[in-house]
């Protein structure tokens, strides 16, 4: 898909050189791709545990903890 877009210059060329990358294209691509997987931690981080419907998970050691040899 082509897109006409309004970037500034020497931002891009900042992002181009952070990424390691060969094209605009290619930089645009990480720095969206970037932005989604923030949001999608973001979105996570906030739920910290508020999920009212969890089942509680089995633990594979005891509630004791791991015992000393």
């Amino acid at each position: 898909m082509k897109k006409t877009l309004h970037i500034d210059e020497a931002l891009l060329r900042q992002a181009r050189t952070a990424a390691g990358t060969d094209t605009d294209t290619e930089t645009v691509r990480l720095g969206l791709e970037a932005l989604v997987r923030r949001a999608a931690y973001e979105r996570l981080r906030a739920l910290r545990g508020a999920e009212p419907g969890a089942r509680d998970v089995r633990r594979r050691r005891p509630a004791g903890g791991r015992k000393s040899p």
